[in-house]
């Protein structure tokens, strides 16, 4: 029995906890959701109720459909992947394995709902919080940079921040945040990673996009694993590791 008001979240005493929870809906605009999110995974930091939330998670997700439980596994997932931890410095892999293995589980089903062919939206959430439920670390978040179609990185020798486009705009580096509208400055090609090359995450995500009906998400994969030229410098550097390099722990 998890003794809540010994426990903290971002406002305090966890006591408040059990009464979310009795009244949350599957519907993501149920207030209670932000609730939750503020209180256990406050602007990406994580507390020691936050960990002891994640039975309660799995437990919606596994009493709802493969639809409806999409909101307990995102914030379940961003507790996990959360790298601002409690002063015990918990890993919750190791702490909580048993309830994230089911959270996978349960994460590997709502991926398999066959409406997720028309909402890339959801799919790459969902790919996402699968990601942190496995513990790839940096890509259970970022990988979200697919549905914004732009990362925003430094130069790894100029420091100058580029924004890496991939999308409706088209497959380019450059240093215009307007980029959307039509300006005079510089873009310079992309170069993507031909998918024969692709080897370990890549080829792994490349391969279940493409099998899961999501062609145009693995095409933009192929970006997202591949080079860009800084539109200030113009040295060439990875995508990837200049990802891994902003958002890694």
């Amino acid at each position: 029995m998890t003794d809540w008001p010994k426990l903290h979240h971002a406002y305090g005493t966890a006591q408040d906890i059990p009464g979310l929870f009795a009244g949350i809906s599957p519907d993501p605009r149920d207030p209670g959701w932000e609730a939750l999110w503020s209180r256990l995974c406050h602007q990406g930091t994580v507390y020691s109720a936050s960990y002891a939330a994640l039975p309660a998670l799995a437990d919606l997700a596994r009493r709802w459909s493969v639809v409806a439980r999409r909101s307990p596994l995102y914030l379940a997932g961003a507790i996990v992947a959360a790298v601002d931890r409690p002063d015990s410095g918990d890993d919750p892999h190791l702490s909580h394995s048993a309830v994230i293995a089911e959270l996978r589980e349960l994460t590997e089903e709502a991926l398999r709902d066959p409406g997720l062919v028309e909402d890339s939206l959801n799919y790459v959430q969902l790919l996402g919080t699968l990601l942190s439920f496995e513990g790839v670390p940096v890509w259970g978040e970022q990988i979200d940079g697919l549905n914004g179609e732009e990362y925003e990185l430094p130069c790894p020798a100029c420091e100058t921040e580029n924004f890496i486009v991939f999308g409706e705009h088209g497959y380019f580096s450059t240093t215009d945040s307007m980029y959307m509208r039509d300006t005079p400055a510089k873009h310079l090609p992309l170069r993507p990673q031909a998918p024969s090359a692709m080897r370990g995450l890549a080829r792994r995500l490349h391969t279940r996009m493409a099998a899961d009906g999501h062609p145009g998400l693995a095409h933009k994969l192929t970006y997202v694993f591949g080079n860009a030229q800084c539109a200030e410098c113009e040295l060439s550097f990875s995508v990837e590791e200049a990802v891994v390099a902003r958002w890694g722990a």
